[in-house]
């Protein structure tokens, strides 16, 4: 997938602003783990399924009990030439979300928004979605990301089991951000700032229009999703 090359009807090469914002045109249609510390320890929320909630906490205990090295599928970051953090290489970079975690869930708060996109992926994978493109701020240097954005797959996803926050744009998505800490889009659907779709307006650095990656999720496939344990 690539977001550039994008023409016009009459050929014209669309212009990108350079502060691109995500606007939906509106259609129809939740650590890495670790040790607990003191008094106070860092807990999976209530709201992630058991098998998830025990797969996380699984690994929370091999993370911090052990010294352990961590093989990572997802590329080292890059600096951009006028962006102000590194950023991912260009492409969709395939990854389970324990690559994520293990990738960007390196403080309390970036391990609060990773429990939110577990949340999320399991309600969209419960009604079908394959898949999911992982972007923002979140996957980026950024220290303090302010949430995180995702597109999913509608390819095969059952309408009637989709949870009808993931139609809610609103707001600036407000009902998503307060279920998820982030907010989500159909990849197919058109940002209306470019005219292009979400999964390819995503690989666009917001400051200066230049190609960037981003984590591509399969959810059906994806180890913490479906409960098993890796060796």
């Amino acid at each position: 997938m690539t977001a550039t090359g994008r023409k016009r009807s009459g050929g014209e090469e669309r212009q990108r602003p350079s502060d691109l914002r995500p606007r939906a045109h509106i259609q129809s249609l939740r650590d890495i783990p670790r040790r607990p510390t003191g008094n106070s320890a860092s807990v999976v929320p209530s709201e992630v399924p058991k098998p998830i909630r025990r797969r996380l906490e699984a690994l929370r205990l091999r993370s911090s009990d052990y010294n352990i090295i961590v093989v990572i599928m997802i590329p080292a970051l890059v600096s951009l030439s006028g962006s102000p953090w590194t950023v991912l290489p260009p492409g969709a970079h395939a990854a389970s979300l324990e690559d994520v975690a293990a990738a960007f869930g390196t403080n309390a708060w970036r391990r609060e928004l990773f429990d939110g996109l577990v949340v999320a992926s399991g309600k969209l994978r419960l009604a079908g979605c394959q898949a999911i493109y992982l972007d923002g701020s979140y996957v980026t240097g950024k220290p303090r990301p302010g949430d995180f954005d995702a597109c999913w797959d509608p390819t095969g996803v059952d309408p009637a089991k989709l949870d009808p926050v993931f139609r809610e744009f609103a707001n600036g998505r407000a009902a998503q951000k307060a279920a998820f800490k982030g907010e989500f889009f159909p990849s197919s659907m058109m940002c209306v700032d470019v005219g292009w779709a979400f999964v390819d307006f995503f690989q666009l650095d917001r400051f200066t229009g230049k190609q960037k990656g981003i984590i591509s999720i399969s959810l059906l496939a994806d180890p913490l999703l479906s409960g098993k344990v890796q060796p």
